[in-house]
């Protein structure tokens, strides 16, 4: 059965981070047959202007409520300094933590989960720049530090930026094997061997 992957992206969003889960999970397939089916998400549908200016159209919006089975929280200044503040967001992030099998975050969209008490006594990573700011703010959270993603089974943050690509392919693994996951990075050309 095909999984739905939903990719909530904003203003201010740090491109690699949403755009590298989106590549993975879009190019991951067994016997020709897509295994994911991904989908952009905004709060209201509009277009969104990415971190240094590229323009993106979501396919859907908070109010459409697309049924998905795992949902990405990419990072960037929208995120830890914008959407932070944004209660409609923390409470949609929390709603679709109730619905989905996985949650994860990329780089400082760890911030949202973290705002929205989803990490509280769990381990968690984000941006190695941030790490001080998110162990200061949330001393609920075990930060993990040197890593590229943290496992906690239904939620798995990754570190900064290009993490979320690893992340991507540890997800990809843990629901249909190190096979479908190396052959999926063979065609993106990407090395996988650094994948915690």
């Amino acid at each position: 059965m095909k999984l739905k992957v939903g990719i909530f992206i904003f203003n201010e969003v740090e491109v690699l981070d949403f755009a590298g889960p989106f590549e993975v999970f879009s190019l991951a397939e067994k016997d020709n047959e897509k295994l994911f089916k991904v989908i952009t998400i905004s709060e209201n549908g509009e277009m969104i202007t990415t971190r240094n200016g590229l323009k993106v159209q979501p396919d859907a919006s908070f109010e459409q409520n697309p049924d998905i089975d795992i949902l990405i929280i990419p990072g960037g200044y929208g995120a830890e300094e914008i959407e932070i503040k944004n209660k409609k967001v923390l409470e949609w992030i929390k709603t679709q933590n109730e619905k989905v099998q996985i949650l994860a975050s990329v780089c400082t969209g760890a911030f949202l989960l973290a705002e929205a008490g989803l990490l509280d006594h769990k381990k968690a990573t984000t941006h190695w720049m941030d790490i001080p700011r998110l162990e200061k703010e949330y001393p609920a959270i075990t930060v993990i530090k040197n890593t590229r993603f943290v496992d906690e089974d239904a939620i798995i943050t990754a570190g900064g930026i290009s993490s979320g690509i690893n992340m991507s392919f540890h997800i990809i693994k843990k629901l249909h094997g190190l096979q479908i996951a190396e052959a999926t990075a063979k065609r993106m050309e990407y090395d996988i061997a650094i994948t915690a």
